[in-house]
Order: structure tokens, then C-alpha cells, then sequence
């Protein structure tokens, strides 16, 4: 088994990318699906975080509020640390889980927007992040996803730069062109990773 974490930025197209790398044949686990699943109602995540935060954070149907709860973390250090506290390690688990359940050869994509934020680039055999520049990033979310300007430079200046992300790259694929490009880079990309996978396969 091949375990491969791949990241990019916002904008830089890294959804068509997991999407491709599926149709190939890879097993994805998505960490933002993940952490969505674990907090569902009558999860013990919900329950966690209801006794942590109060049950303001719940919509009226029982299920959790996003917005509401994100007004209350992001602007207080420690409200986020305590929100990561009881999110991430069920995260980890299901993913652990997801991972188990794959074949023994198989190549395991996470898909993780913040793998670099958060240091977690030594848990995987190899890093593949999704590149675009900046100008290309706010030209897809300006006019791809209908953000203003200013909060799509927001965004994009809350998450690690371009350099860092490429610093903890073991494959590039580079988005700025067109989607034929893309598809190109992204066989060649499987190419690598299932000879990776069937390295790895034999040796064990």
C-alpha cells in the first residue's frame, strides 16, 4: 500500500485532482468529508462538541451549526485548539479505518487542504500538491466561485504560501493551464504512483 497526502491551495484545483486520481483507480479519503461524518447528530463528536461549546452551536434540527460555531473558534485560539482536540483524532481514526479496509496494493490518496499547515507531511510515503499561482487561484475563485476579490485574497493569504507547499512536494502538478494539460500530468502522476505502490507491495 502506497499512502499518498495531497494538498493545494484554494483555487488551485486539487477536487478535479482527487477526481482523477479515483477515476485511475485510487482509494481517496477525504479528510473535510471525514470531519464532516464525525460530527453528524447522535455522533459522540456532536455530543463533544455540544458540551464544549453549549448548545448554541446546534441548528434547529439538531445538526451542527458551521457558521455559527466557526464565528466562535476562529477568532479565539483556544476555542480552535479545543475544537481540533475533539475533531482531529476521530478524523484520524475513521481515516485509519478507511485505510485498513484498502487492498494491499492499493494506492490511498488523503485528500488534506492543510497538510502543510499542519506539519503532517511525514505520515505519508509521498506528498503530490497541486500548484497554480496566485493569480490563477483568484481568477477561479473570483470568477469559478463567486467570491469577492477581497475575500478570496483572504483566504488564500490564511493558508501556507505557495513556496511551503512546493518545499514539502514529492510530485508538482502544475495547474495554471488547460484541463487537457491537467489530465496529461495526472496519468503521468498514477504512472508513478502505482510502480511506487508495487515497490512497496513486493518488498512487504
Amino acid at each position: 500500500m502506497l499512502k499518498v497526502g495531497l494538498t493545494g491551495g484554494i483555487g488551485a484545483g486539487k477536487s478535479e485532482v482527487s477526481r482523477l486520481l479515483v477515476a485511475s483507480g485510487a482509494v481517496l479519503i477525504d479528510a473535510d468529508r471525514i470531519a464532516r461524518e464525525v460530527v453528524e447528530p447522535g455522533t459522540p463528536g456532536l455530543a463533544a462538541i455540544v458540551e464544549a461549546f453549549g448548545e448554541e452551536v446546534l441548528a434547529g434540527d439538531g445538526s451542527l451549526d458551521r457558521p455559527k460555531l466557526g464565528g466562535i473558534v476562529f477568532a479565539d485560539k483556544e476555542k480552535l485548539a479545543v475544537l481540533n482536540g475533539i475533531v482531529h483524532p476521530l478524523v484520524g481514526a475513521r481515516s485509519a479505518e478507511l485505510e485498513k479496509a484498502a487492498a494491499q496494493d492499493a494506492v490511498v490518496v488523503h485528500d488534506v487542504p492543510l497538510l502543510t499547515e499542519n506539519g503532517l507531511a511525514p505520515f505519508y510515503d509521498l506528498v503530490v500538491v497541486v500548484d497554480a499561482s496566485p493569480e490563477t487561484q483568484l481568477e477561479r475563485l473570483v470568477g469559478l466561485r463567486g467570491m469577492s476579490e477581497e475575500d478570496a485574497r483572504a483566504r488564500m493569504a490564511a493558508q501556507a504560501t505557495r513556496e511551503q507547499r512546493r518545499a514539502v512536494a514529492d510530485l508538482v502538478i502544475d495547474n495554471d493551464g488547460e484541463l487537457a494539460a491537467l489530465h496529461a500530468r495526472v496519468a503521468e502522476v498514477w504512472a508513478e504512483l502505482r510502480r511506487r505502490a508495487g515497490e512497496r507491495s513486493a518488498a512487504e
